[in-house]
């Protein structure tokens, strides 16, 4: 009896050696990077504020979890890549660092001012995700954008920007990657846009 239950102690003690010595596999963390931006010199909104709002998804929650789909059905996240943050709040500040570099405004503000505004600009996520069909695999991004005059009240303008880019790899770096690269586009297409 006590020979089993010191074997048994014994046996524990190796298991649990394997476990704390096995390897965990690492966590990949991808963020969006905001693109260089040219100074915009002459405009009509050089002395008039705009506030940035938090992005709404329409479909799916956003968070940190990196995104994919095989089908229109099949979806799931990847279990060892991540967004370096919720990428409603990545979206929200690549928006704001985009339009503070481009000195479009005076002061570019993000939803948690307490200062009041002259424009307000809302964002409305539709897709955000990896798409994997067969062979083919893309980032794919569409967003809306709605110009909001605080002064007036009224709808300035809204606008849909939707992009489909190529990953290198199907894998999640090369969902990041392809993600950046639409970023930099949907920043040049926003200030034109803005404009």
């Amino acid at each position: 009896m006590r020979k089993s239950r010191l074997t048994h102690i014994v046996s524990m003690m190796i298991v649990a050696g394997f476990i704390g010595c096995s390897k965990a596999p690492v966590l990949n963390v991808y963020s969006l990077n905001a693109p260089q931006i040219l100074i915009e010199r002459a405009n009509a909104y050089k002395d008039k504020s705009i506030k940035v709002t938090f992005p709404q998804s329409i479909k799916e929650p956003m968070s940190e979890k990196m995104r994919f789909s095989y089908t229109m059905n099949d979806r799931g996240t990847y279990q060892n890549s991540q967004w370096s943050n919720n990428m409603s709040r990545l979206l929200q500040g690549t928006f704001i660092e985009v339009l503070d570099s481009s000195r479009l405004f005076k002061v570019v503000l993000s939803d948690m001012s307490t200062l009041e505004e002259n424009y307000r600009l809302e964002s409305t996520i539709f897709d955000f995700e990896h798409q994997v069909r067969g062979r083919d695999s893309y980032a794919v991004v569409s967003i809306q954008f709605t110009l909001i005059d605080e002064d007036r009240g009224r709808l300035v303008k809204s606008k849909r920007f939707s992009y489909q880019e190529p990953t290198l790899t199907t894998d999640a770096k090369g969902y990041a990657i392809a993600t950046n690269r639409i970023i930099a586009k949907l920043s040049q297409d926003l200030l034109r846009w803005l404009k």
